[in-house]
């Protein structure tokens, strides 16, 4: 459990000394892949990582007196995952040097995020998706004073989330619902109007582990 009242120096403290300080290589095997199979081992065994495709996502922590983390709402048009919950982020692009530069390119494209007020704090393990994408989570503290311009091709809303919020295991709820015929089960944090859930909300959840978690 988090103590009262939360402390974003206590969180950043723990993020450096328990988060990775590099990715592992992409296409490099993982021990331990995370994913959205956490919750539906009766599925069957986690997907193959090879042939994943390789993305990355920034975790953006906003350093406000009461610590938050930037999220965004999908445009509802999109083909994938319209209208969903989501961290800036997106495929990992030949150009990009490292899932770092693909996650700070991905959030400047999608909501403006300058990404000289983002500094990397560490890296989160690898999150197998359901639909094929191997993603990297970048742990990043973001210093205020920013002004977000929306891509509304990408993205409907960018909005923020107390840490706090996040950090509390009492709110990270399990749902279920068909897919593809059979019952999956994954993680939902509802906030308000927004309903934080799937991907999103697995690798919120194994932040909260790799951080917390005994």
């Amino acid at each position: 459990m988090i103590a009262e009242p939360f402390d974003i120096d206590t969180f950043l403290d723990r993020a450096r000394q328990r988060l990775e300080p590099e990715p592992p290589p992409v296409g490099s095997p993982l021990s331990n892949p995370r994913g959205d199979h956490d919750l539906n081992e009766h599925v069957g065994p986690p997907p193959a990582e090879r042939g994943a495709k390789p993305a990355a996502v920034l975790i953006p922590v906003v350093r406000h007196p009461e610590a938050t983390v930037l999220l965004t709402q999908r445009a509802t048009a999109l083909r994938d995952h319209a209208g969903q919950v989501a961290f800036p982020g997106g495929k990992i692009d030949r150009e990009d040097a490292s899932a770092l530069a693909a996650a700070l390119r991905e959030a400047e494209e999608e909501i403006g995020l300058d990404r000289r007020f983002v500094t990397p704090i560490g890296y989160l393990d690898p999150y197998i998706s359901g639909t094929g994408y191997r993603i990297m989570p970048v742990v990043a503290l973001v210093e205020p004073g920013f002004n977000l311009t929306l891509n509304p091709v990408e993205v409907d809303a960018a909005f923020e989330v107390p840490l706090s919020f996040l950090m509390e295991p009492l709110n990270h709820q399990r749902h279920a619902r068909e897919w593809h015929g059979q019952l999956r089960h994954y993680y939902a944090m509802p906030f308000g109007e927004r309903y934080i859930w799937g991907a999103t909300a697995g690798i919120i959840r194994n932040l909260y582990q790799r951080l917390y978690g005994t």
